[in-house]
């Protein structure tokens, strides 16, 4: 049965919306800073020649080029200034959280409350800016060890002084990008940096499905194929929103409480455990450790050189996309990335120490230790269902690219990514939308009471 909350949501009309000045504002800001993301993904870097990059990032397809690519909406491939996007704040906020829940004194400043989430903010903001320094620094050294080795040059004029330029250029872009993000968040709707790298994998669908339709037009695809793999693609978004959707709800009882009418009163709630607690972070982590050997071994040159190590050759060779090995590897990569984050995000000890100390406790277990080890229980069963969904999202995709030969890569992290992203905006456009309708009912009520008077 619907709640109030979503009968409430399903009977606003356009009306209501068209009176919501501040959401409409919202809206346009965030439709803006996405609009401006966009066009700095064509702004080129200094010293990048864009015809040359463009045939030099042809040879390195494959690699985890293709998967950050993806994240940062091409810029990667046309070399802009915002070429790194958003990752190594993403990177760098995984490794402050996980810190956080590990390193003794980051622990005290989470406990804090406001003024220690400004603080690990602010070493969030200093490790993205060494991360991306470093990654800024080897790209540039990339770059010039692939003209050599390819024959490409896509630095104009190689150099300390090109290396210096190119990593201001980058750590530049990608701040800005953050900054971006958070104005997003705080002016906005929905998260700023979600939603800023949701618009690049949205950005790359119109050139994928072009691709798609022109291979069955030209018939180098099978028609049925082309039904298959949007029928198949209809029915993984579905099948990731009923599972994001999904909760185990853990009752929660509390003592009697005496109410003003002098009766005793037994409260209860509950807790809600998402089946998937760990989001999209095992599949990011899963396929950049794995893929970045390949990656190194295409930018060394490795594959075009006939004096390379046999081991090397081998090793590109059985991490293709899609091979067996590729394959099982990702998905056990996927799986533990999926206990070891749910085991750092959901704290038993804490949670079970909270109800403790409010009265709360659950049906049949014994508050305290035995409720820590039931929540350990109850997650480690969760998870085991959240890591075989998010192998079998994730699989799907790398199978059906490998075997049927689609001409363009959106693999499963992908779609969680853009469903994920989508139902958490429209969830807090319709938490504003009714907000604003009971603020109308607020004062309505307001004016029939003072007519009354």
């Amino acid at each position: 049965m619907a709640s109030a909350a979503e009968n409430l949501a399903s009977n606003i009309s356009l009306a209501n919306f068209s009176k919501a000045t501040e959401l409409k504002k919202r809206l346009w800001f965030t439709l803006g800073a996405l609009v401006l993301f966009r066009f700095l993904s064509y702004v080129p870097m200094p010293g990048i020649d864009p015809r040359a990059m463009a045939a030099l990032f042809d040879t390195q397809r494959g690699g985890v080029l293709d998967f950050f690519n993806t994240f940062s909406g091409g810029s990667l491939e046309r070399m802009s200034i915002i070429a790194l996007g958003v990752m190594p704040y993403i990177t760098a906020s995984i490794v402050v959280q996980l810190m956080a829940s590990m390193y003794e004194p980051w622990k005290q400043l989470k406990k804090e409350g406001e003024t220690g989430r400004k603080k690990l903010n602010q070493y969030t903001r200093y490790l993205t800016v060494l991360l991306t320094s470093v990654q800024g620094y080897f790209i540039a050294v990339g770059l010039e060890s692939l003209g050599a080795t390819q024959g490409i040059s896509a630095v104009v004029d190689p150099g300390p002084l090109f290396r210096a330029a190119a990593t201001i250029s980058l750590v530049g872009g990608t701040l800005f990008l953050m900054w971006i993000g958070e104005q997003i968040t705080s002016r906005g709707i929905g998260n700023g940096v979600s939603l800023i790298i949701m618009a690049g994998i949205v950005a790359t669908l119109p050139r994928a499905l072009g691709q798609l339709f022109e291979g069955g037009r030209t018939g180098t695809m099978d028609p049925m194929m082309i039904i298959f793999i949007v029928a198949l693609a209809m029915g993984l978004i579905l099948f990731i929103c009923f599972v994001e959707r999904a909760q185990r709800r853990v009752l929660v009882q509390y003592p009697k409480r005496q109410t003003a009418r002098g009766m005793m009163q037994q409260e209860r709630s509950h807790l809600p455990l998402k089946v998937n607690i760990s989001g999209v972070i095992p599949p990011i982590f899963a396929s950049s450790l794995l893929l970045m050997p390949l990656t190194l071994i295409q930018m060394s040159g490795a594959q075009d050189n006939p004096n390379a190590s046999d081991w090397l050759i081998t090793l590109s060779t059985w991490l293709q996309h899609g091979s067996p090995l590729y394959l099982l590897l990702y998905g056990a990569g996927i799986a533990f990335f999926c206990f070891f984050y749910a085991a750092v995000q959901f704290n038993s000890e804490e949670t079970a120490e909270n109800l403790k100390r409010h009265g709360g406790f659950i049906p049949g277990i014994r508050p305290g230790k035995a409720t820590e080890n039931y929540f350990d229980y109850l997650v480690s069963r969760i998870t085991i269902v959240g890591a075989a969904y998010l192998v079998l999202i994730c699989l799907i995709p790398e199978i059906l690219f490998s075997q049927a030969g689609v001409p363009f890569y959106l693999g499963g992290t992908s779609l969680l990514i853009v469903v994920n992203v989508t139902m958490d905006t429209v969830a807090q456009v319709q938490s504003h939308l009714i907000a604003h309708q009971y603020g109308d009912l607020i004062k309505k009520a307001k004016l029939k009471t003072g007519r009354g008077r």
